[in-house]
């Protein structure tokens, strides 16, 4: 049975029409990959735990792929670029810059700086450097990307989460924003660097989106100055954090932003492969309509026979990390009786 026949079947006791695959090409999708160095090679662990020696990589992106033997040759050939080198780093935007984190054990000193400034020109790309505690940027650290299918413009460092499949990311933000009827407020948790809540900030009246990653909302921060966003009002805040929230515990983070003053339609989540905790399935059950993220179809199965009074609504799969077992879930649940009292 594979992956698609296993999740439908898990599937069908909570939702009987045709569930959409979307699938993503096999190579060249990637925009987001990370390698270890070694004996002068990118490297990967196979699943068996054999290391794995690349001078490139078919999944990852084009520009990518055709960037990675031109840098490796050259940081092989530059004795200080490649000394206590163990990691190599890659993201690109959707106009194929291209941001490169170079990660040591070793101090980052004023010699190695300018090699790397002159490596980045020389390659027209952006490159960290980093070792404990530490980091220098031949350009600004963040990556900018404008996409276009969203009318939206995002940041990223080499630090946060972003969505990796170049194809999927805004078929996934798109078919979201498509479930999404009579919008009030909304709600997001594990916001990231906001990009389902940027886009939607055309749907909803007010947004309130959390996330405890530091880097992650340096880059919400700057996506919404670039955006012109007056709506969008984030919290660093965990998942947890917010239950508690909700439940009168008074945060700093929030900056003076009253919970009351929101009318909330809907909550957003996107957790983690963990899925969602005890404290967030009881935030959830407070809410008509979750527009849930999942990159786990077992811990989304999970989450949603405890809750018991939702119903899946809509739902389609999007094949995020073809020829592996790991599927992404875009769906809408809505409380079975939310509409009685109304």
């Amino acid at each position: 049975m594979d992956k698609f026949q296993k999740v439908l079947s898990l599937l069908q006791n909570h939702y009987k029409d045709k569930i959409r695959i979307n699938y993503s090409p096999s190579s060249g999708y990637r925009s987001r990959c990370e390698f270890g160095y070694k004996n002068n090679f990118y490297t990967m662990y196979s699943s068996l735990g054999e290391i794995i020696y690349l001078e490139t990589f078919s999944i990852a992106r084009p520009c990518i792929q055709k960037l990675m033997p031109n840098l490796l040759d050259k940081i092989n050939n530059q004795n200080i670029l490649k000394e206590r080198l163990f990691q190599i780093n890659f993201r690109a935007n959707r106009d194929d810059e291209i941001l490169v984190s170079m990660i040591y054990h070793r101090p980052i000193d004023d010699e190695i700086k300018s090699l790397a400034d002159e490596l980045a020109n020389i390659l027209n790309i952006k490159i960290n450097l980093r070792s404990k505690n530490k980091l220098y940027s031949t350009h600004d650290d963040l990556l900018r990307d404008d996409i276009k299918e969203l009318e939206s413009i995002l940041y990223q460092t080499d630090q946060s989460f972003y969505q990796p499949n170049y194809f999927h990311m805004p078929m996934m933000v798109l078919k979201t924003m498509s479930f999404i009827e009579k919008p009030k407020d909304l709600l997001e948790l594990y916001c990231g660097s906001g990009t389902f809540s940027v886009p939607m900030r055309k749907l909803f009246n007010k947004i309130l989106a959390t996330e405890n990653n530091r880097q992650s909302i340096k880059c919400l921060n700057k996506a919404i100055e670039e955006n012109n966003i007056n709506n969008i009002f984030h919290a660093r805040l965990s998942a947890e954090e917010v239950t508690e929230l909700f439940n009168g515990r008074v945060f700093k983070r929030m900056n003076n932003v009253d919970i009351n003053s929101f009318d909330f339609s809907h909550i957003l989540v996107d957790p983690p492969r963990a899925g969602l905790d005890e404290n967030v399935i009881n935030l959830i059950n407070k809410f008509d309509n979750v527009l849930y993220i999942s990159c786990n179809y077992e811990t989304y199965i999970r989450d949603i026979e405890k809750l018991k009074n939702f119903k899946i609504i809509n739902i389609e799969i999007f094949d995020q990390f073809p020829n592996t077992k790991h599927i992404e879930i875009v769906s809408l649940l809505s409380q079975i009786n939310h509409n009685i009292f109304k």
